[in-house]
């Protein structure tokens, strides 16, 4: 018979401490409380997805003393993870570095905040852009010449200022109410690494790419995500809170008949990343939410990108949620509030993907159709189970999305991922009680800080 797992239980399992040092050392500067020196020593629970196999994560649980700060402005985080920028990612020293207030990546060396003209190219102006390749006049191929590498080189710019590099064995944690805005944390090229309890808020891109053969009549593109996880393993995202502030992408201008895109994903685990577990996030009303696996090229991606998806809560979000190439990928009982202008598609089904996607549950408006939920990306086939759906006004009911989508759509997508999670670390919870116990404690601000 299968055990049932109610709020309680969960709850304790999402808190259960596993502490690699004896006892939390003071950090330097103002101390945390009592919890908060727990959770930053707290590893990834036995068994909680990707990122619990081998070894498992523990971040900077053994941390020294003069490796836990507590810092709020920009500077201070730097500093925090090694002290230079351009260097940190090679910082693999066991820290802790917890977050106070709102630090905001565009803060200048003094203090004050910067804007995209600081940041731009002297010879780079977005009307020079928009002039030198309007497809009237440049036509439909890419931008070439000195504008756009103007352009190249304020992009290069903004990365050097806004892309915070974290090292290996690194644990950062949100004091109450922290919030990273206007900054890429990059994870690359690392292992070991814990992210919680913060807010990420409009990691723009000053200066977004024309493409003009991306889709039938070209796109803009942005390059920062708000965690970008690249070449890395054991990576835990867990009770985080992911939005775009004050700068929602429906406030943007149109050029060249196109929305001028600032925002790329939320967490994308990208170029071999693999072994990460995303827990008890809260990701609100973003477009391009959570890519796995950068590329349709076979090649270095296959049997990598294994991430767990749980308990997080997608709420207005439009596309990739996620959408997967190559990965096994354990997506289990989220809850899902998609609907209203823009939305997309949640489950994306890229090449050589095998998703399996378990006992979630979708509150759906009444304009989107269940059979939508899923999008084919040049994949042939996922295990979707225990899907739950309340549309509208309707009483919540079991739906078989995928047998919706194949109703409707070909080729057909297969059944059968080709392989079974192993890595839970309990039993899945009856789908009607996912809104319940997500909505719940799904975000930052959840944590007993």
């Amino acid at each position: 018979m299968r055990r049932r797992i109610g709020p309680a239980a969960i709850l304790a399992a999402a808190l259960t401490l596993t502490v690699a040092a004896p006892a939390p050392a003071a950090p330097a500067g103002p101390r945390p409380s009592r919890a908060a020196e727990l959770i930053g020593r707290q590893a990834l629970p036995a068994n909680d997805g990707w990122a619990a196999e081998g070894a498992g994560t523990t971040g900077g649980a053994a941390a020294t003393a003069d490796r836990v700060r507590v810092v709020r402005t920009r500077a201070e985080l730097v500093a925090a993870l090694g002290g230079d920028n351009a260097t940190n990612a090679a910082d693999a020293t066991p820290k802790i570095v917890y977050v106070a207030g709102t630090i905001d990546g565009f803060e200048g060396p003094d203090g004050t905040l910067l804007d995209c003209a600081d940041l731009a190219d002297p010879e780079y102006s977005l009307p020079a852009y928009l002039a030198a390749y309007d497809p009237a006049v440049w036509g439909r191929v890419n931008p070439s010449g000195p504008v756009e590498a103007a352009r190249v080189r304020s992009v290069a710019a903004q990365t050097a200022h806004t892309q915070i590099n974290v090292g290996s064995h690194t644990t950062i944690v949100g004091l109450r109410g922290a919030k990273l805005t206007g900054l890429t944390l990059m994870i690359d090229r690392v292992t070991d690494v814990i992210v919680r309890n913060l807010e990420f808020a409009d990691a723009r891109d000053c200066f977004p790419a024309w493409s003009p053969t991306d889709g039938d009549t070209g796109n803009w593109n942005s390059q920062y995500d708000q965690i970008s996880v690249r070449r890395s393993e054991h990576v835990w995202v867990d009770h985080n809170t992911f939005t775009d502030g004050d700068n929602p992408d429906s406030a943007q201008p149109v050029h060249f008949g196109r929305p001028w895109q600032v925002h790329d994903g939320s967490l994308d685990v990208t170029h071999t990343a693999s072994l990460v577990t995303a827990s008890w996030n809260r990701f609100v009303g973003r477009d391009k939410l959570m890519l796995i696996g950068s590329s349709n090229t076979v090649g270095p991606d296959v049997d990598r990108l294994k991430v767990t998806v749980r308990h997080n809560l997608f709420d207005g979000d439009l596309q990739r949620l996620p959408r997967v190439r190559f990965g096994q990928v354990d997506v289990h009982e989220n809850h899902y509030r998609l609907g209203g202008a823009g939305f997309e598609y949640a489950l994306g089904v890229g090449v050589q993907s095998a998703i399996h996607a378990e006992n979630n549950f979708f509150t759906l408006a009444d304009d989107v159709d269940p059979a939508e939920l899923i999008h084919d990306w040049g994949g042939t086939a996922l295990t979707e189970r225990g899907s739950w759906v309340r549309r509208g006004d309707r009483l919540p009911r079991p739906v078989d999305l995928l047998a919706a989508y194949n109703a409707v759509h070909d080729p057909d997508l297969g059944g059968d991922a080709g392989w079974t999670p192993t890595l839970r670390a309990a039993p899945p919870l009856p789908t009607p009680l996912v809104p319940l116990v997500v909505d719940a404690w799904a975000g930052a601000g959840r944590l007993p800080l």
